[in-house]
């Protein structure tokens, strides 16, 4: 179906035979199409014009390096680490570990973007430190495409390798992940990262592992001197062990990918930051600033709008602590199903934007576009659909190009 007033086409496929095409996305690694007997795969396809993928790419890039400035200019500043809400059990880390090269602080990582029916792109948040959705992007969505033919094009082909050269720079010894084996997602993305590295590295429970004296060893006695861990690193300040994690990492003990920093960059506060200096003529080059004023939303650390606005958590993530306030000020949704880490971490306030609309066999749902930023490049798109908040509830949806 066309709908010439919107820059995608949905390309409705649940037509077809449904529990072939799941098991073939098993075999190549994509497990949990359907979870729980729930459909997480969407049996369709959002094909972007190539004008507006264009623009989306050309976008993150300009994005990617004022971000990485930002974090250069708060490096250090203890002040500034405490307004973008960074726990201070971790500002030693932070400040003793090496710095990475420009563009490079976190080598894998998701943009998130509302990118609505007129083309327009609003940058909602930066997943710079644990990002899901590797599988779905670099595994299902290419396959998707090349099913459907018909001149769909993915870009997320470039995914593997751009992965393979970023890994092979930081090479890890070790991927871990919170219930390894068990949590159908993680494990599977993880075991999708180590297997398109193309090196030989274990993957672990993050907890099976022990630190004695900064010594990271895994269930099996293992020292671990170079770990990716899905992870977020904010939760460092909360869990049991965190503590001692942070002193494996500054004491050198054990270097950890991302690095980091990329908390820096995974802080929704560094939006904040950006957006004030901006406004107060700051850093930013005329270049830079357009960039700004055109691609990322109006934020700040205190809810100045009088509404159409959104609060969300600094380390927010799947939709938890996201709340919508309409054009009154009124609070017209929240989100139920994520945790709301609002309660351990300060919120930001950022003003509302518009997703693109699909119409399924289902209903309407909204549509967030996800740009995967690897070894610094923009390279693979992910599709979610869902409700005003994109949660756990979402549906992974296949985004092609025309």
């Amino acid at each position: 179906m066309i709908d010439s007033q919107s820059v995608f086409e949905f390309r409705d496929q649940s037509a077809l035979e449904r529990a072939p095409r799941v098991e073939q996305l098993h075999e190549l690694g994509f497990t949990w199409a359907d979870l729980e007997g729930e459909e997480y795969w969407l049996d369709a396809i959002a094909v972007m014009h190539s004008e507006t993928y264009k623009e989306l790419e050309a976008a993150s890039s300009k994005i990617w390096d004022i971000l990485d400035k930002a974090v250069r200019f708060v490096h250090l500043k203890h002040d500034l680490y405490d307004l973008i809400g960074i726990p201070p059990i971790l500002w030693e880390m932070i400040d003793q570990c090496p710095l990475p090269e420009r563009g490079l602080i976190s080598r894998y990582a998701r943009f998130d973007y509302a990118v609505a029916d007129d083309g327009t792109i609003k940058l909602l948040e930066l997943n710079a430190d644990t990002p899901t959705g590797y599988v779905e992007a670099s595994i299902a969505t290419p396959w998707i495409c090349e099913q459907a033919g018909e001149g769909i094009y993915s870009p997320n082909i470039v995914m593997k390798d751009l992965l393979a050269q970023a890994w092979g720079e930081e090479h890890p010894d070790t991927a871990a992940c919170v219930s390894y084996g068990s949590h159908q997602e993680d494990s599977g993305t993880i075991e999708a990262l180590v297997r398109h590295s193309g090196l030989e590295i274990q993957c672990v429970d993050c907890l099976d592992l022990s630190i004695d004296n900064g010594i990271v060893k895994d269930g099996e006695g293992r020292i671990i001197k170079r770990m990716f861990a899905l992870y977020p690193k904010e939760w460092m300040a909360i869990d049991e062990g965190g503590e001692a994690l942070a002193y494996a990492i500054e004491t050198g003990k054990l270097e950890i990918f991302n690095s980091p920093h990329s908390i820096l960059l995974q802080s929704k506060g560094l939006m904040a930051a950006v957006w004030g200096m901006y406004e107060l003529g700051l850093l930013f080059d005329e270049e830079e600033r357009k960039a700004i004023e055109r691609y990322i939303l109006p934020t700040y650390n205190k809810p100045v709008f009088s509404g159409n606005f959104v609060s969300k958590s600094v380390f927010g993530r799947e939709g938890g602590s996201v709340r919508i306030f309409d054009e009154g000020g009124s609070l017209e949704l929240q989100d139920e199903d994520g945790f709301d880490s609002s309660v351990l971490f300060p919120s930001v306030y950022q003003k509302r934007a518009e997703l693109a609309k699909i119409t399924t066999k289902d209903g309407e749902f909204h549509l967030l576009t996800g740009m995967f930023m690897i070894n610094g490049k923009p390279c693979g798109l992910l599709g979610r659909a869902g409700g005003l908040i994109t949660g756990n509830a979402s549906q992974f949806i296949a985004l092609g190009v025309r």
